[in-house]
């Protein structure tokens, strides 16, 4: 009797730490959001609408741009990042078929979102809403890249690390044609583009210059530009970014770009990046819904193929009357004849004044 009341006592604790166990035990820490994104391979069959900031959030009733078009090709499939708010796919194939009427041989095409957006497994902070997209600035081939070269080939990087300037060599003036043509369209409101980049645009650029104002510098960028429209109608949740100044961008903030400041190591290299912690809890509540919700059959049934009309080129601008040389004393002036492919000039950008000292 004994003995079973001694068992009883044992087993009586023993459920009892047990219980105590469970309790005391910490919570499993919430899946990162990038994992369950990242594993998405279609987006949801649901109306279209962007939810949150370019750089935090998600999006629902994404499209692809098909992988082959006439004027252009998707690089990297193997990342399934062809995906975009249905204005974005639209835009990027109007894009495609403007710029080869400037002259731009084709587009080709880096990442855009992955099928419900959210933050990425690798890469990006931005492209969460759709409304992102990575355009390369190389040339696209007049064959039909098979799989394996989209993944291989390497883009033509168009900046010297070290000089952070243009390689004069590689400019044309199909570059520009193409950034400007880009610019033009209401629905952009930036385009991202190596330092160098921006100051050859602004040494070089003559005529209409407004557009230069959405032309925007940015760590990176040297091998593609970085196209971002605004929310779109039937998007509530998204966040709009703050609008770009009314000037041309060609002056002291630029400057900053060419000094030592933004290029200096990372003082904290190690530190983990917001995508790699973000859980979904950082999201907006509306990307748990997005995650659960159904998807189309197929890749296929959610692929863009509208568009196949080709638009009617705008009328060619007349040249701007040539402008006098400048003399040697003007500090931002340039002559009247340098273009958008000739050698980058050295005197393009002012240089700010010294930074004061801590308090």
């Amino acid at each position: 009797m004994k003995t079973a009341t001694r068992l009883g006592k044992k087993s009586l604790l023993a459920a009892v730490l047990g219980l105590l166990g469970l309790a005391v035990q910490p919570v499993s820490a919430e899946e990162r959001a990038k994992d369950l994104f990242g594993a998405e391979k279609l987006p949801t069959a649901t109306a279209a609408q962007s939810i949150g900031f370019y750089s935090k959030g998600c999006f629902a009733g994404g499209v692809a741009i098909p992988m082959d078009g006439p004027t252009w090709q998707v690089m990297r499939p193997s990342r399934n990042r062809r995906w975009g708010h249905p204005a974005m796919i639209a835009l990027i194939e109007k894009l495609s078929r403007d710029a080869a009427a400037d002259g731009w041989p084709g587009l080709l095409i880096g990442d855009i979102s992955q099928p419900r957006g959210g933050p990425m497994m690798t890469g990006h902070a931005s492209h969460q809403i759709g409304l992102d997209a990575d355009i390369w600035l190389t040339p696209m081939p007049g064959r039909t890249m098979t799989r394996a070269q989209r993944e291989s080939m390497s883009a033509t990087l168009m900046v010297d690390e070290k000089t952070h300037l243009v390689k004069d060599a590689l400019w044309t003036p199909q570059h520009t044609a193409l950034l400007k043509r880009a610019a033009s369209y209401p629905e952009v409101e930036r385009i991202l583009v190596n330092p160098g980049i921006k100051k050859k645009l602004c040494d070089t650029v003559r005529g209409d210059r407004s557009w230069l104002r959405k032309i925007r510098p940015f760590w990176g960028h040297d091998y593609h530009f970085h196209m971002r429209i605004g929310c779109q109608p039937g998007s509530p949740n998204c966040k709009a970014q703050e609008a770009t100044p009314d000037d041309d961008g060609c002056g002291k903030p630029l400057a900053w770009w060419f000094t030592e400041e933004p290029w200096r190591p990372n003082k904290n290299p190690d530190a983990p990046k917001a995508r790699d912690v973000m859980t979904m809890a950082n999201l907006p509540k509306e990307c748990r819904a997005v995650l659960d919700a159904p998807g189309p059959d197929s890749a296929e049934a959610a692929t863009y193929h509208g568009g196949a009309v080709p638009v009617a080129v705008a009328a060619p601008e007349p040249e701007a009357t040539p402008q006098p040389a400048a003399t040697a004393s003007g500090g931002d002036d340039l002559p009247g004849a340098a273009n958008a492919f000739a050698a980058t000039p050295r005197m393009g950008a002012p240089v700010p004044r010294p930074r004061p000292p801590a308090n």
